[in-house]
Protein backbone atom coordinates (compact mmCIF):
# COMPACT_ATOMS: atom_id res chain seq x y z
CA UNK A 1 0.00 0.00 0.00
CA UNK A 2 1.01 3.69 -0.84
CA UNK A 3 1.32 6.42 2.35
CA UNK A 4 -0.88 8.61 0.36
CA UNK A 5 -4.56 9.21 0.48
CA UNK A 6 -6.65 9.55 -2.85
CA UNK A 7 -9.35 12.47 -3.59
CA UNK A 8 -12.14 12.65 -6.43
CA UNK A 9 -14.04 14.71 -7.88
CA UNK A 10 -17.31 12.63 -7.27
CA UNK A 11 -16.22 12.54 -3.28
CA UNK A 12 -14.45 9.34 -3.09
CA UNK A 13 -11.58 8.92 -0.49
CA UNK A 14 -9.04 6.08 -0.68
CA UNK A 15 -6.54 5.74 2.72
CA UNK A 16 -3.06 4.10 1.79
CA UNK A 17 -4.94 2.74 -1.61
CA UNK A 18 -2.55 0.24 -3.48
CA UNK A 19 -0.41 1.16 -7.01
CA UNK A 20 -2.87 -1.26 -8.94
CA UNK A 21 -6.18 0.97 -6.92
CA UNK A 22 -3.62 4.28 -8.00
CA UNK A 23 -3.67 3.18 -11.43
CA UNK A 24 -7.32 2.00 -11.81
CA UNK A 25 -8.04 5.76 -10.54
CA UNK A 26 -5.83 7.81 -12.78
CA UNK A 27 -7.03 5.66 -15.59
CA UNK A 28 -10.74 6.37 -14.93
CA UNK A 29 -11.03 10.40 -15.01
CA UNK A 30 -12.26 12.27 -17.57
CA UNK A 31 -15.75 11.84 -17.23
CA UNK A 32 -18.19 14.49 -15.96
CA UNK A 33 -17.99 15.05 -12.77
CA UNK A 34 -15.02 12.70 -12.38
CA UNK A 35 -12.42 14.64 -14.20
CA UNK A 36 -9.50 15.23 -11.12
CA UNK A 37 -7.75 13.86 -8.41
CA UNK A 38 -5.86 15.33 -5.35
CA UNK A 39 -3.04 13.14 -3.79
CA UNK A 40 -1.48 13.61 -0.42
CA UNK A 41 1.03 12.38 1.88
CA UNK A 42 0.28 10.40 5.31
CA UNK A 43 0.45 12.55 7.33
CA UNK A 44 -0.64 15.69 5.22
CA UNK A 45 1.57 18.11 5.00
CA UNK A 46 0.65 21.60 4.27
CA UNK A 47 1.33 22.55 0.88
CA UNK A 48 2.13 19.52 -0.26
CA UNK A 49 0.32 17.16 -2.96
CA UNK A 50 0.20 16.05 -6.95
CA UNK A 51 -2.88 16.54 -8.31
CA UNK A 52 -4.11 15.56 -12.03
CA UNK A 53 -6.98 17.14 -14.21
CA UNK A 54 -8.00 15.25 -17.26
CA UNK A 55 -11.13 15.82 -19.53
CA UNK A 56 -11.79 12.75 -21.89
CA UNK A 57 -10.28 12.94 -25.13
CA UNK A 58 -7.75 15.78 -24.07
CA UNK A 59 -4.11 15.63 -21.95
CA UNK A 60 -3.37 15.05 -18.64
CA UNK A 61 -2.45 18.58 -16.50
CA UNK A 62 -0.23 17.17 -14.18
CA UNK A 63 0.75 19.66 -10.78
CA UNK A 64 2.80 19.03 -7.79
CA UNK A 65 3.42 21.80 -5.07
CA UNK A 66 6.49 21.44 -2.60
CA UNK A 67 5.29 23.30 0.52
CA UNK A 68 5.82 26.70 -0.86
CA UNK A 69 4.01 29.06 -3.53
CA UNK A 70 7.43 29.29 -5.47
CA UNK A 71 7.57 24.94 -5.84
CA UNK A 72 4.26 24.70 -7.83
CA UNK A 73 4.76 22.30 -11.09
CA UNK A 74 3.13 21.74 -13.90
CA UNK A 75 3.21 19.54 -16.68
CA UNK A 76 1.04 17.74 -19.70
CA UNK A 77 0.95 14.48 -20.29
CA UNK A 78 -0.64 12.89 -23.65
CA UNK A 79 -1.08 9.04 -21.90
CA UNK A 80 -1.88 8.16 -18.14
CA UNK A 81 1.18 5.92 -18.13
CA UNK A 82 3.37 9.03 -17.68
CA UNK A 83 0.75 10.39 -14.66
CA UNK A 84 0.69 7.19 -12.89
CA UNK A 85 4.62 6.72 -13.52
CA UNK A 86 5.04 10.06 -11.44
CA UNK A 87 2.25 10.01 -8.92
CA UNK A 88 4.13 6.13 -7.74
CA UNK A 89 7.17 8.02 -7.98
CA UNK A 90 5.90 10.81 -5.61
CA UNK A 91 4.30 8.49 -3.46
CA UNK A 92 7.32 6.19 -2.89
CA UNK A 93 9.34 9.48 -2.40
CA UNK A 94 12.13 7.97 -4.71
CA UNK A 95 14.62 9.86 -5.74
CA UNK A 96 14.56 11.79 -9.39
CA UNK A 97 10.63 10.87 -9.51
CA UNK A 98 10.16 13.89 -11.45
CA UNK A 99 13.19 13.56 -13.84
CA UNK A 100 12.87 13.67 -17.18
CA UNK A 101 9.56 15.39 -17.39
CA UNK A 102 9.20 19.62 -18.52
CA UNK A 103 7.99 20.89 -15.18
CA UNK A 104 7.19 23.96 -15.82
CA UNK A 105 7.00 26.80 -12.66
CA UNK A 106 3.35 28.34 -12.10
CA UNK A 107 3.04 31.58 -11.31
CA UNK A 108 0.53 31.80 -8.48
CA UNK A 109 0.22 35.61 -8.65
CA UNK A 110 0.93 38.04 -5.43
CA UNK A 111 1.86 36.61 -2.34
CA UNK A 112 -0.95 37.47 -0.18
CA UNK A 113 -1.37 39.86 2.96
CA UNK A 114 0.15 38.64 6.27
CA UNK A 115 -2.51 37.20 8.52
CA UNK A 116 -3.44 39.01 11.44
CA UNK A 117 -2.18 37.62 14.73
CA UNK A 118 -5.01 36.24 16.91
CA UNK A 119 -5.86 37.78 20.26
CA UNK A 120 -3.99 35.54 22.47
CA UNK A 121 -6.90 34.81 24.93
CA UNK A 122 -9.13 33.73 21.37
CA UNK A 123 -6.12 31.98 20.46
CA UNK A 124 -5.66 30.14 23.58
CA UNK A 125 -9.08 28.85 24.01
CA UNK A 126 -9.20 27.53 19.85
CA UNK A 127 -5.85 26.08 20.76
CA UNK A 128 -7.00 23.99 23.40
CA UNK A 129 -9.95 22.34 21.30
CA UNK A 130 -7.74 22.01 18.41
CA UNK A 131 -5.37 19.75 20.42
CA UNK A 132 -8.01 17.69 21.62
CA UNK A 133 -9.09 16.92 18.36
CA UNK A 134 -5.62 16.28 17.15
CA UNK A 135 -4.74 13.64 20.14
CA UNK A 136 -7.84 11.88 18.89
CA UNK A 137 -6.43 11.59 15.23
CA UNK A 138 -9.28 10.99 13.22
CA UNK A 139 -9.88 14.87 12.16
CA UNK A 140 -8.16 16.49 8.66
CA UNK A 141 -6.32 19.73 8.55
CA UNK A 142 -9.50 21.43 6.64
CA UNK A 143 -11.87 20.02 9.27
CA UNK A 144 -9.77 21.43 12.37
CA UNK A 145 -9.15 24.53 10.40
CA UNK A 146 -13.78 25.11 10.01
CA UNK A 147 -13.57 23.83 13.90
CA UNK A 148 -11.31 26.76 14.54
CA UNK A 149 -12.93 29.39 12.53
CA UNK A 150 -16.33 28.82 14.03
CA UNK A 151 -15.52 27.57 17.44
CA UNK A 152 -16.20 31.30 18.83
CA UNK A 153 -18.74 32.27 16.93
CA UNK A 154 -21.75 33.98 18.66
CA UNK A 155 -24.33 35.44 16.37
CA UNK A 156 -22.49 37.50 13.75
CA UNK A 157 -19.71 38.03 15.68
CA UNK A 158 -16.86 35.99 13.88
CA UNK A 159 -13.43 36.71 15.64
CA UNK A 160 -11.45 34.29 13.33
CA UNK A 161 -11.20 34.53 10.02
CA UNK A 162 -10.29 31.55 7.83
CA UNK A 163 -6.89 32.18 7.29
CA UNK A 164 -5.74 32.77 10.46
CA UNK A 165 -7.67 29.40 11.52
CA UNK A 166 -5.49 27.53 8.60
CA UNK A 167 -2.49 29.29 10.09
CA UNK A 168 -3.26 28.26 13.30
CA UNK A 169 -3.65 24.36 12.74
CA UNK A 170 -1.08 24.26 10.13
CA UNK A 171 1.31 25.25 12.76
CA UNK A 172 -0.07 22.63 15.49
CA UNK A 173 -0.62 19.99 13.25
CA UNK A 174 2.93 20.36 11.75
CA UNK A 175 3.70 20.07 16.08
CA UNK A 176 1.92 17.04 16.13
CA UNK A 177 3.29 15.48 13.39
CA UNK A 178 6.90 15.95 14.55
CA UNK A 179 5.93 14.66 17.79
CA UNK A 180 4.44 11.34 16.34
CA UNK A 181 7.62 10.74 14.57
CA UNK A 182 9.29 9.56 17.66
CA UNK A 183 6.41 6.95 18.40
CA UNK A 184 8.24 3.75 17.51
CA UNK A 185 6.01 0.36 16.40
CA UNK A 186 2.33 -0.28 16.67
CA UNK A 187 0.17 1.88 18.80
CA UNK A 188 -3.11 1.39 20.36
CA UNK A 189 -5.18 2.86 17.90
CA UNK A 190 -3.61 1.16 15.01
CA UNK A 191 -4.14 -2.66 17.31
CA UNK A 192 -7.95 -1.10 17.83
CA UNK A 193 -8.32 -0.69 13.51
CA UNK A 194 -6.49 -4.35 13.15
CA UNK A 195 -9.24 -5.98 15.39
CA UNK A 196 -12.19 -4.05 14.08
CA UNK A 197 -11.08 -4.60 10.62
CA UNK A 198 -10.74 -8.82 11.86
CA UNK A 199 -14.24 -8.08 12.85
CA UNK A 200 -15.46 -6.63 9.51
CA UNK A 201 -13.89 -9.58 7.83
CA UNK A 202 -15.96 -12.04 10.53
CA UNK A 203 -19.39 -10.38 9.47
CA UNK A 204 -19.38 -7.81 12.33
CA UNK A 205 -20.21 -4.11 11.18
CA UNK A 206 -17.07 -2.46 12.74
CA UNK A 207 -17.04 1.60 12.95
CA UNK A 208 -14.09 3.59 14.31
CA UNK A 209 -14.87 7.22 15.49
CA UNK A 210 -19.22 7.31 13.85
CA UNK A 211 -21.36 9.41 14.40
CA UNK A 212 -21.78 12.34 18.11
CA UNK A 213 -23.54 9.76 19.74
CA UNK A 214 -24.72 6.79 21.19
CA UNK A 215 -28.61 7.16 19.56
CA UNK A 216 -27.23 8.47 16.36
CA UNK A 217 -25.02 5.80 16.19
CA UNK A 218 -27.41 2.68 17.27
CA UNK A 219 -29.87 4.28 14.57
CA UNK A 220 -27.22 4.60 11.56
CA UNK A 221 -24.82 1.59 11.47
CA UNK A 222 -26.95 -1.17 10.33
CA UNK A 223 -26.51 1.16 7.09
CA UNK A 224 -23.10 0.76 7.44
CA UNK A 225 -22.32 -2.92 6.82
CA UNK A 226 -24.09 -5.55 4.74
CA UNK A 227 -27.14 -6.98 4.91
CA UNK A 228 -26.29 -10.28 6.33
CA UNK A 229 -23.87 -8.75 8.98
CA UNK A 230 -24.17 -10.53 12.71
CA UNK A 231 -23.86 -7.58 14.49
CA UNK A 232 -21.95 -4.51 15.20
CA UNK A 233 -19.37 -2.52 17.40
CA UNK A 234 -18.62 1.04 17.15
CA UNK A 235 -17.08 4.26 19.18
CA UNK A 236 -18.64 7.52 18.44
CA UNK A 237 -16.69 10.98 18.82
CA UNK A 238 -17.70 12.02 22.34
CA UNK A 239 -15.66 7.93 22.87
CA UNK A 240 -12.89 9.19 21.18
CA UNK A 241 -12.58 12.41 23.13
CA UNK A 242 -12.42 10.49 26.42
CA UNK A 243 -9.71 7.80 24.91
CA UNK A 244 -7.73 10.85 23.77
CA UNK A 245 -7.78 12.50 27.14
CA UNK A 246 -6.50 9.14 28.91
CA UNK A 247 -10.10 7.58 30.58
CA UNK A 248 -9.98 4.66 28.32
CA UNK A 249 -12.88 3.54 25.70
CA UNK A 250 -15.79 2.57 25.91
CA UNK A 251 -17.02 0.32 22.58
CA UNK A 252 -20.46 -0.32 21.60
CA UNK A 253 -21.88 -3.66 20.41
CA UNK A 254 -25.04 -5.38 19.37
CA UNK A 255 -26.76 -8.16 17.60
CA UNK A 256 -28.51 -6.95 14.75
CA UNK A 257 -31.45 -9.72 15.28
CA UNK A 258 -31.85 -7.51 19.06
CA UNK A 259 -31.70 -10.69 21.31
CA UNK A 260 -29.57 -10.73 24.50
CA UNK A 261 -27.98 -14.16 23.02
CA UNK A 262 -26.68 -12.99 20.49
CA UNK A 263 -25.55 -9.70 21.50
CA UNK A 264 -23.44 -11.24 24.58
CA UNK A 265 -21.69 -13.82 21.40
CA UNK A 266 -20.75 -10.85 19.22
CA UNK A 267 -19.42 -8.99 22.50
CA UNK A 268 -17.22 -12.18 23.11
CA UNK A 269 -16.40 -12.13 19.39
CA UNK A 270 -14.83 -8.89 19.90
CA UNK A 271 -13.31 -9.31 23.55
CA UNK A 272 -11.48 -12.11 21.54
CA UNK A 273 -10.59 -9.81 18.47
CA UNK A 274 -9.07 -6.94 21.17
CA UNK A 275 -7.08 -9.97 22.82
CA UNK A 276 -5.70 -11.42 19.78
CA UNK A 277 -3.90 -7.84 19.30
CA UNK A 278 -2.79 -7.05 22.44
CA UNK A 279 -5.22 -5.10 23.85
CA UNK A 280 -6.36 -5.37 27.67
CA UNK A 281 -10.62 -5.48 27.98
CA UNK A 282 -12.99 -5.06 31.10
CA UNK A 283 -16.48 -6.84 30.18
CA UNK A 284 -18.10 -9.33 32.86
CA UNK A 285 -20.09 -10.91 29.73
CA UNK A 286 -23.53 -8.78 30.59
CA UNK A 287 -24.94 -7.64 26.77
CA UNK A 288 -26.19 -4.65 28.83
CA UNK A 289 -22.55 -3.08 28.97
CA UNK A 290 -20.51 -1.89 26.97
CA UNK A 291 -17.11 -3.43 26.56
CA UNK A 292 -14.07 -0.55 27.96
CA UNK A 293 -10.56 -0.95 26.15
CA UNK A 294 -8.00 -0.80 29.08
CA UNK A 295 -5.61 -0.23 29.83
CA UNK A 296 -5.24 2.32 26.74
CA UNK A 297 -2.15 4.45 25.70
CA UNK A 298 -4.53 6.51 22.48
CA UNK A 299 -1.29 8.06 20.33
CA UNK A 300 -3.03 7.71 16.95
CA UNK A 301 -0.57 8.96 13.92
CA UNK A 302 -2.51 11.75 11.98
CA UNK A 303 -3.81 10.94 8.34
CA UNK A 304 -5.46 14.37 7.02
Amino acid sequence: MLAITVKTENWQRHVRPTAELLDELVHRIGDQGDKFLVVQRIPDLPDVFIQVWHEEGGDYTLEHRDGARDRHFQIRADDAATVVAAMRGWARREDGWDAGLAWELLDMGPAPEPVPELDEDDREEIEERVRELLVGGYAARAELAETAEDYLVSGDHRPVSREQAEQLVDRMWLERVAEQEGWEGETDPERLTRAFDALQAAGITAREHFTCCRTCGTAEIGAEGPSDARGFVYFHTQCTDSAAAGHGLTLLYGGFDGSRETTAAVGKEIVAALAEVGLGVEWDGDPDRGIDVTPLDWRKRLVG
